[in-house]
Order: structure tokens, then C-alpha cells, then sequence
């Protein structure tokens, strides 16, 4: 339905073609990159508690997908390719995470995997995109006439991002990237109960526990990423540890080293976003919302 909704939008415009497809289909993925030269690879099994119960399908689209369009861009000459992670590859504690690890990895070596083809991939880290669908702010939208929102755990934190922001990390990544690095958006956190307080500030909350393969708090750099992690103003850039990239110049550039042991989690963030932001951002972005 979203393809037939963009392809009326874009009916007069010749670049914009659209595929009914599968990244699990390699031949169909090298059909649909002919003649392109910029990848953004979005496909995910991305819902934690689907891929614990469907481990084999999360790895066919998580890992597999990976691999063959790795392979497609390669063999189609495709100029750089940006793939999309997760704050819940850092440290995994699940399939999803695991699998999206796993991804980021074939993601980095498929730059020497390349050999001496053209092909550059690289790799954008963020939290949860704000009213994106399966998320919890669509969710607690449509359960708060109810009156009660069930919470996890009060102590949950995570990063929230806006779309636009992601859009933009992509658009960075493409200008910047040299090969193999794994951008990181600094990006404010946010406690669960903030969130239901934002969404329904008079309903009662439920505390219902962890789900299975979640965490309290999220992290996007973890303590062994921190040998090859640079900050700049609004972005952190974990190089590859393989080939000694990590001490190119070139994909350093302006960047600053940060110290041994750091950490990038939801619950030491140094930026915060409080109940009433989320509120004006959802009464700004109210019929966007669940279709991200």
C-alpha cells in the first residue's frame, strides 16, 4: 500500500521506479539495482519480541538480506552504500540486536570484500525513530483512552530520534564515508514513564516487566568500541578495527578521540528530552505518526 501511495505521488517523476520484492532474492535485488550508484539498505525483521520467537526467519532477512545485497552492489557497481542499524546492536542481548551486529560487520568487511571493485559501505547507528510504526509512542496513542499505559520498568530509558534526523545522518554518511565506518548520532534520551506521562498525563501506569530480550537502558558505543571511536560536534564515527582503518587520516579528519572505557548509553547521556518537548512534537507530527 505505501509503494501504490508513493507511486501516485511520484507518477510524473522517470527516476523513481518501484519493486515488490525480497533482500532473501538476490537475482530480484540485482534487477532492481541496475544502473543505480547510492544504496540506503533499510530492510529489517526488526520487532525484538517477533525475532525471539522466529529466530530463523530474523536471521534469513537480518543476516542473509545483508549478504546478498552486499554481493548485488558489488556485482551492479553500485558507487556507496549506507546500511541502517540500531542502538540494539551495541552489546546485543537478542536475536534482533545479534543479527543487527552480525549486519554491521559484513557491512564494514564488504569494503575488503569489495577487492578491487568500486563498492563502499558503511554504516549509520540510532535509537528508536520517534512515531515510527511498532514504536511506543504510536502504541500508547492508541491505547491511552483506556487510562492505562503499561510500563516495562520505571527505570527504562531510551534514545529518541526524528526521522529527519535520521535522513540526515544518511546524507552525512554519504558525503563523508570513506569505508567501513559506523556513524553515530548524538541524539537526547528519554525515560519510558516520561514518554506515557507525554501521551497521556493522567493515566494510570501498569508495570508489566521486561519483555523477552529487552534491555533497562540501550547503548550505541560500547566500551571496546571506544579504541576506534572519534566524536565530532553531532556525530561519534567508530572506525574499523580490520586493516588499521581505524588510524586513517582520512576517515579521522576533524575528529577528536575519545578516552579509553567510553560509553555511549541511554541512561549516562548528558542530553535529555522531557515530557512536554515529546508533547508539541506529537501534536506537530500527529498524522505522521504509526507510518514511518
Amino acid at each position: 500500500m505505501k509503494q501504490w501511495e508513493m507511486a501516485k505521488k511520484f507518477v510524473n517523476d522517470p527516476r523513481v521506479r518501484f519493486f515488490i520484492g525480497d533482500v532473501r532474492d538476490r537475482d530480484r535485488l540485482c534487477r532492481a539495482l541496475d544502473d543505480v550508484d547510492y544504496v540506503v539498505h533499510a530492510a529489517a525483521t526488526k520487532i525484538v519480541p517477533t525475532a525471539e520467537y522466529n529466530p530463523f526467519e530474523c536471521v534469513k532477512t537480518n543476516i542473509f538480506g545483508a549478504m546478498n545485497l552486499i554481493d548485488a552492489c558489488i556485482d551492479k557497481k553500485v558507487k556507496r552504500v549506507v546500511a541502517l542499524s540500531t542502538d540494539k546492536a551495541s552489546s546485543p542481548v537478542n536475536l534482533y540486536g545479534a543479527t543487527k551486529l552480525a549486519s554491521d560487520k559484513l557491512f564494514v568487511a564488504g569494503n575488503s570484500y569489495a577487492g578491487g571493485h568500486d563498492t563502499r559501505f558503511s554504516v549509520v547507528r540510532y535509537g528508536n525513530v520517534m512515531g515510527s510504526r511498532g514504536s511506543v509512542i504510536p502504541f500508547f496513542l492508541s491505547i491511552k483512552d483506556k487510562e492505562v499505559l503499561p510500563i516495562t520498568d520505571s527505570r527504562m530509558t531510551r534514545f529518541m530520534i526524528t526521522l529527519e534526523q535520521g535522513v540526515e545522518l544518511v546524507w552525512h554518511a554519504f558525503d563523508d564515508m570513506e569505508g567501513g565506518e559506523i556513524y553515530v548520532k548524538k541524539i537526547p534520551s528519554m525515560k519510558v514513564t516520561d514518554i506515557a506521562n507525554a501521551v497521556a498525563p493522567e493515566a494510570e501506569l501498569d508495570f508489566v516487566g521486561i519483555r523477552p530480550g529487552e534491555k533497562l537502558h540501550e547503548q550505541m558505543i560500547g566500551a571496546e568500541d571506544s579504541f576506534h571511536t572519534y566524536e565530532y560536534p553531532e556525530h561519534f564515527k567508530i572506525l574499523p578495527a580490520i586493516h588499521k582503518w581505524s588510524e586513517d587520516t582520512v576517515r579521522i579528519g576533524s575528529g577528536t578521540k575519545v578516552p579509553e572505557g567510553f560509553v555511549y548509553a541511554s541512561d549516562s547521556n548528558d542530553v535529555w528530552m522531557g515530557p512536554q518537548e515529546l508533547r508539541t512534537w506529537i501534536d506537530q507530527n500527529r498524522s505522521k505518526i504509526g507510518t514511518i
